[in-house]
């Protein structure tokens, strides 16, 4: 794939149809790109203090370029703006700039944003359209795509949302030069996540090629984030509201979930890092269970660590961890069905598959061995 060309994928959802195009220099070309996606020809950007600090001008000149009115939302940075309060205050701002259910919303960040904004979309005067255009590796190869919009809440992490799709997503791969490595490090960790789930080859090329795409080179970068979108794209329009196989892109997810709820939502753990600590934990797991060759899970976690990511429970802010509530924030998970444990695991490399009635004793055995703290109700 050429970079700079793009490149354009379809997520096939019917009459909701929308297009994500990657490549580079695209937010230059914003007011081109988005002009058809806002027949008002006005639109509000929603975004954060850091990503308006880098590139806010520049989007709001390339959107006035092309005819189009702009107003910007600048929100605190950070996963603690995902809240009822953060909503609250993005809706009323919303509504002092009276927007209409014609006018669109452009998400314009990461995941945080992204979630954020296309919440407030999908319950704004019951629903507008928003469009994505995400400014983080994370963002640009999962959250971005297939209209998961919610808020955290104390009870855990995604719990309040709706699903609710953008009608385009512009990925820009020029504004991930700007990222601090750590940020990068952790969107890598989704799409190390793609590659286990359901492509060993990809994984496979990750092996090779995973440094090339961390070091930001045009070539490496557009296919690792072209290939994660392809995934991504095919499943959900398979399966939009996760009652089956879309759940298979929670690998990693019930354990990060848990973590980052017993970490606070904050810097301590970024939502990459517990994915990729996730996804290790979820193929040692399944080793564990006899349903994943223990190599399999040893090549996972090398990969993981490769990238300079966690993979250890020990390693991560906050350990020790006490065994039962990072379980009872399991049970809170989305999958849980009737109180009952169900996780993502693995039976090899692109092997992963859902697994219900998960149990508990065995978990906390698990999480005891990985250095969780097992006390006497365990």
């Amino acid at each position: 794939m050429n970079a700079e060309a793009g490149r354009r994928v379809q997520v096939d959802l019917g009459g909701r149809a929308y297009e994500v195009h990657i490549g580079t220099r695209l937010i230059d070309q914003a007011g081109e790109l988005l002009a058809p996606h806002l027949p008002r020809r006005r639109t509000v950007v929603v975004t954060d203090r850091h990503v308006a600090d880098h590139h806010g001008e520049r989007l709001a000149a390339a959107l006035e370029a092309g005819g189009i009115a702009v107003d910007m939302v600048v929100l605190p940075p950070g996963e603690q703006t995902k809240s009822f309060a953060g909503l609250e205050d993005l809706i009323a701002r919303l509504l002092v700039l009276k927007l209409d259910r014609g006018d669109r919303i452009v998400a314009f960040g990461g995941g945080v944003v992204g979630d954020l904004a296309g919440f407030a979309a999908a319950i704004y005067k019951r629903g507008i359209d928003f469009i994505q255009v995400p400014t983080t590796l994370l963002a640009q190869v999962d959250s971005s795509v297939g209209g998961k919009t919610a808020i955290d809440t104390a009870a855990g992490k995604n719990l309040v949302g709706a699903f609710h799709q953008p009608c385009f997503v512009l990925a820009d791969l020029d504004v991930l030069a700007t990222l601090p490595e750590r940020e990068l490090r952790a969107g890598y960790g989704e799409v190390l996540k793609y590659g286990l789930l359901g492509d060993a080859a990809f994984f496979g090329w990750l092996e090779a090629n995973g440094g090339a795409v961390l070091a930001g080179e045009a070539g490496p970068l557009a296919h690792a984030v072209a290939r994660c979108v392809e995934m991504k794209a095919q499943i959900v329009a398979e399966d939009e509201r996760e009652t089956g196989r879309r759940a298979l892109l929670n690998l990693g997810h019930t354990f990060a979930h848990a973590l980052e709820s017993e970490t606070g939502f904050g810097e301590a753990l970024l939502h990459g890092e517990a994915v990729a600590a996730g996804c290790a934990l979820a193929f040692r797991f399944s080793a564990e269970l006899g349903v994943c060759p223990p190599e399999a899970a040893a090549r996972a976690e090398a990969a993981i660590a490769g990238a300079g990511l966690p993979t250890r429970l020990r390693a991560l802010a906050g350990a020790p961890f006490d065994a039962s509530r990072l379980v009872d924030h399991m049970a809170q998970d989305k999958k849980a069905e009737a109180g009952g444990l169900v996780f993502v695991l693995a039976r090899g490399i692109g092997e992963a598959f859902i697994a219900k009635g998960v149990d508990r004793a065995a978990l906390l055995r698990f999480l005891a061995a990985e250095g969780a703290r097992l006390g006497p109700a365990g």
